[in-house]
């Protein structure tokens, strides 16, 4: 029966062992990819402004900063990482700080004014526009959400959301699922480190539990010997 669970013992150290080494690789992987986000954000050198106390600001006033963090997790129900938005550290380069940056484009594009020119008088839909200057509200409109045949509508969607600013969006989700990303490597190494710790351990112990008692000698007891009569 021993020999049973030796085996079974030996099989889960192994395996933890395995476990541990798989843990140890992905940790390794993980923090080389770490390694080449630092210096594309460093290169980048793009970084987040604070006030004296510490809080976040957008053009020297913190309300703009309040209200990009509620576009940020109120209308794109995104879980910021409070630890992340370090004022000691403004560079940009987690995922919270990333996705900060992101919303800050996007507000900016979403709540800004476009001054549209028609050359000469349009009628679209029943309505003259008349030739002039037009002052167009973007009014939260995201990309998709334009009237493209509209005479004024049509070109404020392109000089509101322009190739840069997808572009800057584009570049920064990728810098957040990286990090993201990164964090997760990060996890998975520490689990399969601990699991292989786990099996290691219980190996061991059943190995350790299932020995054999060793032999004790017992000590001969002899009856008295008849007195002589």
């Amino acid at each position: 029966m021993y020999a049973r669970f030796k085996v079974v013992g030996l099989g889960l150290i192994i395996a933890g062992f395995v476990l541990a080494g798989v843990g140890g690789y992905t940790y390794l992987k993980t923090q080389e990819g770490a390694d080449s986000l630092q210096p594309f954000s460093t290169a980048q050198a793009v970084e987040r402004t604070y006030s004296d106390e510490g809080k976040l600001t957008d053009r020297g006033e913190t309300a703009g900063a309040e209200a990009i963090m509620g576009l940020l997790v109120n209308d794109w129900g995104y879980s910021v990482n409070a630890s992340e938005l370090n004022p000691n550290d403004p560079l940009v380069n987690t995922a919270s700080e990333y996705m900060y940056q992101m919303a800050t484009i996007a507000y900016h594009t979403l709540n800004g004014t476009q001054t549209i020119v028609l050359d000469e008088p349009v009628e679209y839909q029943g309505e003259t526009f008349a030739a002039g200057e037009y002052e167009f509200a973007v009014g939260g409109r995201y990309w998709s959400q334009f009237d493209r045949a509209h005479p004024i509508e049509g070109p404020a969607r392109a000089a509101a959301w322009t190739g840069t600013a997808h572009a800057l969006i584009a570049e920064l989700g990728v810098g957040s699922v990286t990090a993201s990303v990164l964090q997760m490597g990060l996890g998975i190494a520490a689990i399969a480190a601990a699991l292989g710790l786990v099996l290691i351990l219980a190996g061991a112990g059943i190995v350790w539990a299932a020995r054999p008692e060793p032999a004790t000698a017992k000590a001969t007891v002899r009856a008295p010997a008849p007195a002589a009569a």
